[in-house]
């Protein structure tokens, strides 16, 4: 049973994304250094039992397995000519799971940054940027991709070459940004202002808002920042704070902590909610429950944030600009 992105919005509920990849694998024997992508074609079974544990906790979006598909990004494995094939068979994994699931299940084709710094800060062109993209977008196109799900940017200008790319090869596209420098991105970009990183674009996101970070707290207050957005918002959080094990990083958060947040998400005016680094099918479960039995009530203040999800990581900023340490215990 198939469905855009688009009709599901259109049924007014909050939808839920599905969680982790990285974080994921590496707990099915993902090696350090080893690129997610290749899973594609070296562990297909893996890639596709993964998103079918999400689908069976109830994701009504599942990302490909294409974070670091561009051109860009496999260089540094001397695979950038692998670029159209793992696109496509990742989306085409991701379509035969959505594809047998009683409900409908939206595939999202996961492109992530290419790593590289716009002029005049390093050498990539907006044009080689578009076209980068529209590479691998149109290889997520041709295995199934519903939507193009742009994630994790910090610059303001190389989310609008994906945008521009999507648009160039006609799909729907979605934009997330991680808020987790002072809680601005890394480039300077502050929540608020994500919405009129397109506004000059022929084609306007389906939906845009925030995803990785530093935390479920920190989230949930970049989220606050775009109540005001014409196009429906996007919380993809991190399961709570990454802290190391040993040689291994765990993350804090509990499914309870984020059934919380899924709902906290929810009253600040999320229309997507999922998970990202640390979230398992475990944690993705709790939150669909949460949110099944959820009835939306009044935003959420910093204080409740704090005190429902745990201590802020990041230093917001201030009407002045310059950043301010809000609501940190611990």
């Amino acid at each position: 049973m198939r469905a855009s992105l688009r009709d599901l919005l259109g049924q007014g509920r909050v939808l839920l994304a599905d969680g982790a990849t990285g974080t994921n694998y590496f707990a099915m024997g993902l090696e350090s250094g080893e690129p997610p992508e290749f899973w594609v074609t070296d562990h297909p079974d893996r890639v596709a039992s993964l998103h079918q544990r999400f689908v069976d906790a109830g994701a009504d979006i599942i990302l490909t397995d294409t974070f670091g598909c561009n051109r860009h990004r496999l260089k540094l494995h001397r695979a950038e000519h692998r670029v159209a094939e793992l696109a496509s068979g990742a989306a085409r994994l991701a379509r035969s799971v959505a594809d047998a699931a009683s409900r409908p299940v939206v595939v999202a084709g996961s492109v992530g940054p290419t790593g590289e710094l716009f002029e005049p800060l390093g050498a990539l062109t907006e044009d080689a940027a578009v076209e980068a993209f529209a590479e691998q977008i149109r290889g997520l196109v041709d295995g199934g991709a519903d939507v193009a799900w742009i994630e994790t940017m910090s610059a303001p200008e190389e989310a609008r070459a994906a945008a521009m790319a999507a648009i160039q090869v006609g799909v729907d596209y979605v934009c997330t940004m991680s808020f987790d420098t002072a809680g601005r991105t890394m480039m300077g970009v502050q929540p608020g202002a994500l919405e009129a990183v397109f506004a000059d674009l022929p084609v306007q996101p389906l939906a845009v808002g925030a995803n990785c970070g530093v935390g479920a707290s920190d989230i949930l207050v970049s989220l606050l920042e775009m109540r005001g957005f014409t196009v429906p918002t996007v919380s993809k959080g991190n399961c709570g704070i990454p802290r190391f094990e040993g040689t291994s990083i765990r993350y804090s958060g509990t499914p309870e902590l984020m059934a919380r947040y899924a709902s906290m998400a929810a009253d600040s005016g999320a229309a997507i909610v999922g998970g990202c680094c640390g979230t398992s099918p475990e944690h993705l479960a709790a939150m669909h429950g949460a949110l099944a039995a959820h009835v939306r009530g009044a935003a959420p203040t910093v204080d409740g944030i704090v005190s429902e999800i745990g201590p802020l990581t990041n230093s917001l900023p201030g009407a002045s600009g310059e950043g301010r340490r809000t609501r940190r215990r611990g």
